[in-house]
């Protein structure tokens, strides 16, 4: 699966995370530190196979703000 970069956290640096991606398939990854196994805990419905990440709010609508703009473009 080809993924497009959204939008990435402007904190950190050159490399790293937390980013946000566009896939072919029109569902978007996020890309960021796994929560601590206490913080999982506290989730519901977890189906096997599913992680939760953290990230910042900002990073989240950089990549909205970025999905708006491509759609616009079309």
């Amino acid at each position: 699966m080809r993924l497009e970069m959204l939008y990435k956290d402007q904190g950190s640096g050159g490399n790293g995370c937390p980013a946000i991606y566009l896939a072919e398939n029109g569902q978007i990854v996020v890309q960021g530190p796994a929560v601590d196994r206490d913080t999982f805990s506290n989730l519901v419905n977890v189906l096997p196979g599913e992680i939760a990440l953290q990230i910042a709010p900002e990073v989240l609508l950089g990549a909205v703000d970025r999905l708006h703009a491509k759609n616009e473009a079309r």
